[in-house]
């Protein structure tokens, strides 16, 4: 863990994937959602992270020969990722007063994406990264506005 190089490559990595999350986070900030700009910039950011932080950690033990001392599954810090956006999304979906309705899924969802694509981003996966973010925002905004045009959708 001590290349300053890989530190700051994984720091790289966060930054991207913040960006990533913000211009989702923006869009979000423009509707007045529950979760904004800066909420989808830390998600991205913290998921982008912990996976980098699980490559120093993984080399770490490696260059120290303690194969039989430390095990590492890349998949627990992708769960740890989606269980804490759980409970994020959580406090954002709230049920509307007067009906059976609730609000926030669609905010809900979008954190689960930026947390998908700070993963990406932290595996330096980036067509995966950039193809999420814009898959995203198609879904946000271009069928938003397809529904709004069917009367499927109320303005907002």
């Amino acid at each position: 863990m001590d290349d300053i190089g890989s530190q700051l490559g994984v720091l790289l990595s966060t930054a991207y994937a913040m960006l990533l999350g913000g211009v989702i986070g923006f869009e979000r900030e423009l509707k007045d959602r529950p979760a904004g700009f800066r909420t989808h910039m830390l998600v991205a950011g913290a998921a982008a992270l912990l996976v980098g932080l699980g490559d120093l950690v993984a080399d770490h033990f490696t260059a120290l020969h303690s194969d039989a001392l430390l095990r590492i599954d890349p998949i627990r810090l992708i769960e740890a990722v989606v269980t804490a956006v759980g409970f994020l999304g959580a406090g954002a979906i709230f049920r509307r007063s007067g009906g059976n309705s609730v609000a926030g899924l669609t905010t809900a969802a979008s954190l689960l994406m930026v947390a998908a694509i700070g993963i990406a981003a932290g595996l330096r996966a980036h067509a995966l990264a950039i193809g999420g973010t814009l898959l995203t925002l198609a879904v946000l905004t271009v069928l938003a506005w397809v529904e709004r045009r069917a009367g499927t959708r109320r303005p907002g």
